[in-house]
């Protein structure tokens, strides 16, 4: 296991740090086996540091999902939101984030293998994982309305919101198989199958690329 030099750095960086260590041994030993000593290990630093930052364990693998889901969410919003003034192609372009990488590929599947089970069974998790999802649809569900409102049609919210829970588990569905049997989809890209189902949700609303000027 590579051991990065340390260096004296200010307290949000030193933070940003330890979290890349912390994921990093998620990724390669799994939430038992990312321990103090190897995280401090693989950051450069002394356990002891590392208590500084985090009252325990438990808050540092807290942290750490948190990290996680939050970077994956502001990935996919960003995508959404890059000066498209066209509200189709701000969807087109959020849900393509979702299923390509980063957002899309092996580490961020084994993120997800070790965290989930944590979701089920601790509040601490659970609380974390509603908060990004909430953040995740909320953010959905103004393009879902920004889309309908282009189109003509009226954005009640109880629509928006139903039509976003609903992206959310084709998006969902899409990126569990990509990421498992990614070799299986080589001739398939996933985003244009999303894409697709997305259109039909929303009664044929066309988000392709030929229609982003329409």
């Amino acid at each position: 296991m590579s051991r990065r030099p340390f260096h004296r750095i200010g307290e949000a960086e030193r933070r940003q740090d330890l979290m890349e260590a912390t994921l990093d041994c998620i990724s390669e030993f799994g939430l038992q086996g990312a321990t103090v000593r190897r995280i401090a290990a693989r950051a450069g630093v002394t356990p002891g540091l590392i208590r500084h930052y985090f009252s325990s364990k438990d808050q540092m693998l807290q942290d750490a999902y948190r990290h996680v889901m939050t970077g994956m969410t502001q990935a996919v919003a960003a995508a959404g939101d890059r000066g498209q003034e066209n509200a189709r192609a701000r969807l087109h372009d959020f849900i393509v984030a979702n299923l390509t990488p980063p957002v899309a590929d092996g580490k961020a599947l084994s993120f997800w293998a070790a965290f989930i089970s944590h979701v089920r069974a601790e509040p601490a998790f659970a609380e974390i994982h509603r908060e990004s999802y909430l953040a995740f649809r909320s953010a959905l569900e103004v393009l879902v309305a920004d889309v309908l409102a282009e189109a003509g049609e009226k954005p009640d919210p109880l629509r928006c919101q139903k039509l976003a829970i609903a992206i959310n588990a084709v998006i969902d569905g899409l990126w569990i198989e990509g990421t498992l049997v990614a070799d299986l989809f080589a001739d398939t890209p996933l985003p244009d199958i999303a894409i697709r189902s997305v259109e039909a949700l929303l009664g044929g609303i066309r988000l392709t690329a030929d229609n982003h000027s329409n």
